[in-house]
């Protein structure tokens, strides 16, 4: 490594290591401070926080194997989630905040109450705190592995009595982790400079989160943030730069793919934001692509999107954090990314002799290969600076927010409360935590060793989510949810992702997750049928709590006395979603506006001028935003004062 590039890196690890030890007093007291920053986040924060996590160092790659395997078009499977992101920001933020939990398995037994609440609240604690967090955790280790491998050469600057006992440990336990993986003749070699790296890495991410808390999460994700936008336009002007400029990019791809590219895609489908370019575009992908915003694991913000909406001082911050989240990731981030992943396809074409199921793995490696090969030092220095924040923004958050749940759920609520009887102190619970994180990362640390891509791991992660989606939103907006239609859809899912992934092949992707979310909810509506509301009063307390817009006629005329509760709850719902959509559209009319332009997209063929799809696209997106903005934001919402944790 270049001493200029060692430098920029070791002044990002300063930064991190001395934005823990800042907050570390604070984040000590109990955990309100030590999870939710004393609820004090001003919006953009928030916001920028969220952005800074979902950056991360492994999904460039995965987008550059996106790009290279299925084309722009094949993006949409990430950005639907806006959706999501939106839905979370004008329907369910400021609910969040108002529910005064720390964990959203801790909602359970706010919104439902008795055994069955408690089971669940366990239960998910333990699926999300461990299962999908730390298999998250573990496709972004992955990624810093081959992140890591080209720049941190340990052999070379190790003494042979340091580091041959470190491959000497690699290979007893028998799992490469090289970018060439077990063909690679020096595959020990570099499984022991990745391990050294990650382990390095990994001991400052966890001192300074564990450390400052969320605060010092937040901290330093302000930091990560601009460190990674500047490195990653940095890289995009180069790679750019060696293809010819953006106005080559068309031609060099179609000149370099002519034969067709991976899995046999023609040039104009690698450059498509819409269907019709190329193969067909199937009734099921295009049903998925519709849905997914719904039915993913973290349909109403469950997680750290949450936790950030529940850290923030006001309703209105809440929801400022969710839209700016939204635009920087899906619509800034994007603009980034879409010219580096054509750029890296047509200056890295792949080899026509790799076999298939190694393709997608292969492809995200050109990323890294194009920091290697294409930047001079200093800005190589600054872009490996960039993902090893990226990495550390997303490691810190999932360490943060993992541990919640092993403290404040199952430490607290079931072995103190409910086993010992006792309530444990403040700083107690903060030490719990930050144990809890170190085993959470350990955890990952296994399940990377058994990974072959990125996109396998996320793809893994969605179908096993794919159940809970309508069951979560259902809960905000609709009295008659229960715990038994949560437990059914959980065991539902659990159950049949296994089967899905014996009996349908992975290019069925897709098909799996409609199946898994339709037999999911059918579970749930039957167990709504079959089984009773929950308590009145139980209800009656959450909605006086938390003022959930949506379906709740009954429970609001016992509350409000036969007022206009009923009506005002389905009219600030539609107000609500009303904006959601309008705010939608805005997104995804800048987004494919500015890509086309960007990357010389082909437009569809009933436009009769490409100027006119992208000065229209630019001018209705504009144009809506006043609009979606009064909706959102022109009427103060009824809210209810955060309570105390239970």
């Amino acid at each position: 490594m270049h001493p200029v590039d060692a430098l920029i890196v070791l002044a990002f690890v300063a930064y991190a290591v001395s934005a823990g030890v800042r907050h570390r007093r604070q984040a000590s007291k109990n955990l309100d401070e030590y999870f939710l920053a004393g609820r004090t986040l001003p919006g953009w924060k928030a916001g920028l926080s969220m952005a800074a996590t979902q950056f991360a160092a492994d999904t460039p790659l995965l987008v550059t194997g996106i790009i290279a395997t299925a084309g722009i078009f094949g993006l949409w499977q990430l950005w639907i989630f806006g959706v999501t992101f939106l839905l979370l920001g004008f329907v369910l933020a400021g609910a969040w905040r108002r529910a005064g939990v720390v964990t959203d398995a801790e909602l359970t037994e706010v919104r439902y109450g008795g055994a069955p609440a408690a089971a669940l609240r366990g239960v998910k604690a333990f699926y999300f705190g461990t299962v999908i967090n730390c298999v998250t955790l573990a496709w972004v280790l992955f990624a810093a592995a081959k992140i890591a491998e080209p720049f941190l050469l340990w052999h070379a600057w190790l003494p042979g009595g340091l580091f041959e006992p470190v491959v000497a440990l690699v290979e007893a336990i028998g799992t490469p982790l090289a970018i060439g993986g077990a063909d690679d003749p020096e595959v020990w070699i570099k499984t022991a400079n990745n391990l050294l790296s990650l382990v390095l890495i990994l001991a400052v991410v966890a001192f300074y989160s564990a450390t400052g808390g969320l605060r010092g999460v937040v901290a330093t994700d302000m930091g990560q943030i601009a460190v990674m936008g500047a490195g990653t336009v940095a890289f995009a002007a180069f790679v750019t730069a060696e293809a010819g400029g953006l106005g080559a990019l068309p031609g060099r791809v179609r000149e370099t793919f002519a034969a067709g590219g991976p899995g046999g895609i023609r040039p104009d489908e690698i450059l498509a934001f819409t269907p019709g370019h190329g193969k067909d575009v199937t009734f099921t992908v295009l049903s998925l692509l519709g849905l997914l915003w719904l039915i993913n694991a973290v349909s109403d913000g469950s997680g750290y999107l949450a936790q950030r909406s529940m850290a923030c001082r006001t309703d209105r911050d809440a929801k400022t954090a969710a839209v700016v989240f939204t635009f920087a990731q899906v619509l800034v981030r994007s603009l980034l990314w879409l010219p580096l992943g054509v750029g890296l396809l047509v200056l890295f074409p792949p080899d026509p002799g790799l076999a298939p199921g190694f393709v997608q793995a292969d492809r995200e490696a050109t990323y890294v290969r194009g920091m290697a090969e294409l930047l001079p030092a200093g800005v190589r220095g600054l872009m490996l600076t960039g993902m090893l924040a990226a990495l550390a923004s997303t490691v810190d958050t999932h360490l943060n927010w993992g541990a919640s749940y092993w403290t404040n759920d199952i430490y607290r609520r079931f072995i103190c409360r409910a086993w010992l009887g006792t309530e444990p102190s403040g700083r107690a619970l903060v030490w719990v935590a930050r144990a809890a994180a170190v085993l959470t990362l350990v955890i990952a640390l296994v399940i990377m060793t058994r990974l072959t891509s990125i996109n396998q791991a996320w793809q893994i992660n969605l179908l096993f989510g794919a159940g809970l989606g309508v069951v979560l939103v259902l809960r905000w907006i609709w009295w008659r949810m229960n715990a038994w239609a949560e437990i059914a859809a959980m065991v539902v899912s659990c159950g049949v992702a296994p089967l899905l992934i014996l009996f349908l092949d992975d290019d069925q992707q897709p098909l799996r997750l409609l199946l898994a979310a339709a037999a999911s909810t059918a579970a749930a509506l039957a167990a709504i049928r079959f089984t009773a509301p929950e308590d009145p009063a139980r209800l009656a307390a959450f909605y006086r709590r938390v003022r959930p817009v949506g379906f709740w006629g009954p429970v609001a005329r016992a509350v409000d006395g036969g007022g206009s509760g009923a009506e005002d709850g389905a009219r600030r719902l539609g107000r609500a979603v009303a904006a959601m959509a309008l705010c939608t559209a805005t997104l995804f009319c800048l987004l494919v506006g500015l890509g086309t332009w960007l990357v010389g997209s082909p437009v569809p063929d009933w436009v009769p001028a490409r100027p006119l799809w992208i000065g229209g696209l630019l001018a209705a997106g504009l144009a809506l935003c006043p609009v979606w903005y009064r909706l959102g934001y022109g009427t103060p919402d009824r809210t209810a004062p955060a309570e105390a944790g239970s």
